[in-house]
């Protein structure tokens, strides 16, 4: 444990003025307030060993202008003279620390989710078994893959496995990343932005608080600025890099083998390790491990599919021939895909609930001044300007005509301020033409660079939608195209204002009329007897719609009821904006949310259960996108309403009706929701925004509308299903595995640590740290101090917080609850707690402490040590240069006075009681000889248990290092074949005098002269690997002297004569109602039970014939007397509460035994008790008489 010096103040003060920080920006750095740097430096609290680490981090890289003062240290002779409950308390603290050691699935405890079947099986199935994890994880949209990735992080965290987290999402997700991550799994991350690189501050990748866990978009981090921080020499390598919607990381090979990547995949290669030929694109490191989220791995394109799996092991994985010819079930091991229709609740029962779509369709007003004319106008305006363009640059000629339909489509308001902005255009281009500013050559050439793939709703999804700056994405964009694209003569200048001015004057005048036949329409909805309770989810694609949205709404009395989101908004605004949507109405929380798409991703309202598409997107990816915030993971109401506004008897509206209708109708033939989700795939390369300039253009609408409809057809959504089944395999076994994994589930109830074990440990650790805890409801509590002073070292919390008081809960509250503090280990109450433990009760830990356990005839000691498993590096060989822990654990050793040693569960520390006083003559010898037998202790440790878990790691690595060494070689092979044959086809490329062959053609001989030493030190590293495992180091934690019961007293508490009448009278009366009892006393019979841990903390599981079950805890007394219950039975009892009962059976050496059985004794008797004694009139009050 990392020491604080006497002279921290003077070390702080003088740290943070060399960096030129304030004490609020030292602070920030640290997650602390500057009150508390304040205090620091004053010296009235000293730092915590944990925040003093972080500050040691932050500012290593200064010069150390103060010399550390160290504390003088002894090193403790081991005499058993500690204070044994301050041993417990440590030993506690520890073992909850590797709570994964008792709860294999200890961040289900920890964190505020219930997993989902398929979730489970990806966590605890697939991705945790891997030593490293390169994996490919392609649920469908919805299935929860943050919910995954954050269940994966806690539990290698828990494991000592990561450190270091790098989280590369699109720019649209970065603020749902940090919110998931904190409010569901308690963990922070820091996001690193564009302007946080530009302001040039210290590098916020480097190792520390702030570094260690962050969250960067893709397209930042592919940024010079970004990317040259990263590849600083002082920023360590991330364990851990997940790159979410992976599938947007593309590459493509073209028919001479050159392969495109673009900067986003070249990116992801540099994180991956993967072999680099651009300098500028290079690291000194790369990630252990890597995570590849994608709902749509293979988008129609084989080549992008095969670059995801390339990341994942470049060499295996070289080219397509290589990755084509390694069988199915070894890529099973790098990838996963599970649909909707495969997931599953634990009942068996289908995850998604079911959709129900409608299409509303409305009338524009009629008449010389109303929607109809402004439309038709708006339309002869267009094919003007349309037919113009077209001669100078088709593809510029379409966005502007895209532009202007989606805004015509979508609301007056919208097409109103798009003509007040083109008039504005025209009228500054005229005057700078007519003045001689602007050559008309000049706009000719701005027209000619815009392209099809400029269109901001085409090009990009919602995911994308960076926010911020107060404008969204397509706006700067359509402002962009509207500049670019004007006319080079004064004369066409004139005609378009001219043109601009009539509409713009209608416009005005429909607008101020108060009528739109689009709002009256979602103003019919809003008052449906079906949705006039319900929370609205209304979407448009405009955020000039938006305003009009939320102004019309005012008016009908919805202010103050109205949330919203547009891609104008940083992370942080939308988050506000979703809670006041999320929050109960009657709690003053928004009715309706209208937003833009900058919510159609990475936003979760799967709280609401109404969507209004008041703009139906004309990219079909979107409206997925859309549908997918309300139908994922977490959606509890039984049908989701998906409900689209289309003005029916326009060319836009008719187009969009028949992609609805279609829709719908698909999905009654297949008798299947499938349709909704591979839309987008399905019209991959194809837009209906061609569709829609086709009609304009004057093309036949009813060809057009049949044209639309051979485009989705329920043969093609089937032909999808089976194309994706061949591709990706069956990965739906979720119905199949459940009976087991609901077996392991109900096993896993009797090893949770939490509320039971954590609320023990702070109980106990509570005098040590003169801290009382008091109860203040039935699931919360205070923590008083009991000297002056005493809370100082959580005040850096209680300040973060917000709270000036600490109320705190064992209990996981409910999603969104954020009362009191849930304190768990990972937690940091908790770990602050646990490093004040381990500093105030080392020295007795390591002196050791006597015990007591009344179930043994001799005495022993018991050891806790900290043991690893590590792979020591090669430097001769890169990918194994740096050490890598592979493994730690928790190991209790027994050593008995004859020498013979024993690793033994860790729990057994809960079933001793301190106990100071005289100790037995074998005690005795035991305690002289203790320093050596420490010794005999590590060494078994090292020889024996710590070997076997580094043997373990061998083996899995020799399991298939002949089958890892083929396919190595398969794929060098491949590569060897791929760079021949480019190689041959630029060769003759340069014969035939291209400009770029020779540089091409000596670039494919750089590869092919690398090629055999890069395959040898592949090959070298596989085989090298497993003789590297081995034993790293072994620390000793806490020792204890155990002694057996010496006083009447405790063999009358703990007679075995007694204890057994009680067991076998309460077994037979239970199998005497019909149970299944299984006797779990000892841990061989608790895991022969498969309980999943040595000492579940009671004595019988009783399965009654109606289900129920019984955790019965068994007491015997000869006679009338009180009880005592360990440790242990303690936190058991708080655990399993209506399900753990306490059976006493008083008068066991008499005739007639009585039976005394009460349930809930936490509640009923032990909470209420002083200390670990049960008071025999109070069991007899509490509990009922059972006849036997």
């Amino acid at each position: 444990m990392i020491e604080v010096p006497e002279n921290y103040a003077e070390i702080v003060r003088a740290r943070r003025r060399a960096r030129g920080w304030t004490q609020a920006e030292l602070g920030q750095r640290l997650g602390l307030t500057n009150v508390t740097i304040s205090r620091w430096e004053r010296g009235k609290v000293e730092p915590l060993p944990m925040y003093w680490e972080k500050f040691l981090e932050a500012t290593e890289a200064e010069p150390k202008t103060v010399r550390e003062v160290r504390r003088a240290t002894t090193v403790e002779a081991v005499d058993f003279m500690g204070d044994g409950l301050a041993v417990r308390a440590l030993v506690e603290a520890e073992r909850l620390a590797f709570g994964h050691l008792a709860n294999p699935a200890f961040a289900t405890e920890v964190s505020r989710i219930d997993p989902l079947p398929h979730q489970r099986i990806a966590v605890y199935e697939h991705m945790l078994k891997q030593p490293r994890l390169r994996f490919l994880l392609a649920d469908d949209a919805g299935a929860g893959k943050t919910i995954m990735t954050g269940l994966y992080i806690r539990e290698m965290l828990a494991r000592r496995l990561l450190r270091r987290i790098l989280v590369v999402p699109p720019a649209g997700l970065v603020g749902n990343w940090q919110n998931e991550m904190r409010e569901l799994f308690g963990l922070e991350f820091a996001i690193v932005t564009g302007a946080e690189l530009a302001a040039k501050t210290a590098n916020p990748f480097s190792p520390g608080p702030a570094g260690d866990r962050v969250i960067c978009s893709v397209d930042t981090l592919r940024g010079d600025r970004a990317f040259s921080r990263l590849a600083e020499a002082e920023v360590a390598p991330y364990d851990l890099v997940v790159f979410d919607e992976a599938h947007k990381l593309s590459a493509r090979q073209d028919a001479d083998l050159t392969v495109r990547r673009s900067a986003r995949y070249e990116l992801a290669e540099a994180l991956a390790g993967a072999p680099n030929r651009k300098p500028e694109w290079r690291l000194g490191w790369s990630a252990r491990h890597l995570l590849l989220l994608t709902a749509t791995p293979h988008m129609g394109k084989d080549y992008p599919f095969f670059a995801l799996w390339k990341l994942l092991d470049p060499q295996t994985f070289s080219t397509m021939g290589a990755f084509q010819a390694m069988p199915r079930e070894v890529r099973e091991r790098f990838f996963l895909r599970r649909t909707k229709e495969e997931m599953v609740t634990f009942a068996g029962q289908p995850l998604y609930p079911k959709r129900i779509t409608d299409t509303f369709a409305y009338d524009l007003t009629p008449g010389p001044v109303s929607e109809q004319a402004l439309y038709d106008q708006t339309t002869e305006y267009l094919r003007h300007i349309y037919n113009r363009a077209k001669l100078l640059n088709r593809a510029a000629a379409r966005l502007v005509l895209g532009v202007f339909q989606r805004r015509m489509a979508s609301s007056t308001y919208a097409l109103l301020r798009s003509l007040e902005r083109r008039r504005e255009r025209l009228e500054g281009v005229l005057a700078d033409v007519m003045a001689g500013r602007i050559d008309p050559a000049r706009l000719m050439r701005q027209a000619e660079r815009l392209r099809d793939e400029d269109d901001p709703f085409e090009a990009h999804t919602a995911d994308e939608e960076a926010g911020g700056e107060g404008k969204e994405e397509n706006e700067r964009a359509e402002e962009e195209i509207l500049d670019s694209f004007v006319a080079a003569t004064i004369a066409d200048l004139e005609i378009e204002k001219e043109y601009v001015a009539k509409l713009l004057a209608l416009a005005r005048q429909v607008q101020a009329l108060g009528h739109e036949s689009k709002f009256e329409k979602l103003k019919e909805i809003i008052e449906d007897p079906r949705f006039r309770d319900e929370k609205l989810l209304v979407f448009t694609e405009h955020r000039d719609t938006l305003v009009y949205l939320r102004s019309r709404l005012d008016g009908l009395g919805f202010t103050g009821q109205v949330a919203s989101i547009h891609g104008g908004m940083n992370y942080l605004e939308r988050g506000q904006q979703v809670a006041f949507f999320k929050r109960p109405i009657e709690d003053g929380g928004a009715r309706i949310m209208v937003c833009t798409d900058a919510a159609g991703e990475g936003i979760n309202l799967q709280f609401c259960r109404v969507m209004i598409n008041y703009d139906v997107p004309w990219n079909p990816a979107r409206l997925e996108q859309r549908m997918g915030r309300i139908h994922r993971y977490g959606q509890r109401a039984p049908e989701v309403f998906i409900l689209n506004l289309v003005a029916g008897k326009t060319r836009e509206g008719r187009v969009v009706k028949v992609l609805l209708d279609k829709l719908e109708a698909i999905r009654k033939e297949l008798k299947s929701e499938k349709v909704f989700d591979v839309i987008g795939r399905i019209f991959e390369g194809k837009s209906l925004t061609d569709y829609m300039r086709r009609s304009l253009e004057g093309e036949d609408l009813e060809q057009l509308t049949l044209d639309l409809g051979g485009q989705l057809t329920k043969e093609q959504v089937a032909a999808l299903a089976e194309r994706e089944r061949r591709i990706y395999g069956d990965g739906g076994d979720v119905a199949v595995r459940l009976p087991a994994l609901r077996e392991r589930m109900a096993a896993e109830v009797y090893s949770q640590l939490l509320p039971g074990y954590v609320r023990q440990f702070v109980q106990d650790a509570g005098p040590l740290l003169h801290v009382r805890l008091t109860a203040v409801g039935e699931t919360r509590f205070r923590l008083a101090p009991t000297r002056p002073r005493a809370l100082d070292p959580l005040l850096p919390l209680l300040e973060a917080k917000g709270r000036d008081h600490l109320e705190i809960t064992f209990s996981r509250p409910a999603r969104g609850e954020n009362g009191a503090v849930w304190v768990h280990p990972g937690e940091p109450v908790f770990e602050q707690m646990r490093f004040l433990v381990e500093r105030d009760a080392a020295t007795h830990a390591r002196r050791g402490a006597v015990v007591v356990d009344p179930s043994s005839s001799s005495s022993y000691l018991l050891h806790l040590a900290r043991v690893t498993v590590v792979r020591r590096a090669d430097p001769s060989l890169p990918a194994l240069a740096r050490d890598e822990v592979l493994e730690q654990l928790l190991v209790a050793v027994r050593q008995h006075e004859d020498g013979t040693l024993a690793a033994r569960p860790i729990e057994e520390f809960l079933l001793l009681e301190p106990k100071p006083g005289g100790l037995p003559l074998d005690a005795q010898r035991l305690a002289v000889s203790a320093q050596g037998r420490i010794e005999e202790a590590k060494a078994f440790l090292v020889e024996t248990v710590v070997r076997d878990f580094a043997q373990r790691h061998r083996d899995r690595l020799n399991a298939d290092l002949e089958s890892r060494i083929e396919f190595l070689r398969q794929g060098f092979f491949y590569e060897q074949k791929e760079l021949v044959e480019a190689r041959a086809v630029w060769s003759q490329r340069r014969r035939e005098g291209h400009s770029t062959a020779e540089r091409e053609v000596e670039r494919i001989r750089e590869l092919q002269r690398a090629w055999a030493s890069r395959a040898q030190d592949a090959e070298q590293t596989v085989l090298r690997e497993p003789a590297l495992i081995g034993v790293g180091p072994v620390e000793f934690l806490a020792h204890v002297l155990a002694r057996p019961a010496t006083n009447d007293e405790e063999s009358l508490r703990f007679d075995a004569e007694v204890e057994r009448v009680a067991m076998e009278l309460v077994m037979a009366h239970e199998r005497a109602l019909g149970a299944r009892v299984h006797d779990v006393h000892s841990p061989e019979l608790a895991l022969q039970a498969g309980l999943n841990t040595p000492w579940p903390g009671f004595d019988v599981l009783s399965q009654r014939p109606d289900g129920s079950r019984r955790c019965i805890e068994i007491k015997g007394r000869a006679r009338l007397g009180n009880v005592h219950i360990s440790t242990n039975e303690w936190a058991a009892a708080a655990n399993r509460r209506a399900e753990y009962w306490l059976y006493v059976v008083f008068d066991c050496a008499t005739p007639a035994p009585r039976l005394v059985a009460v349930q809930d004794p936490f509640a009923r008797l032990v909470e209420k008790a002083a200390g670990f004694e049960l008071n025999a009139d109070d069991i007899l009050a509490a509990g009922e008489r059972v006849v036997i």
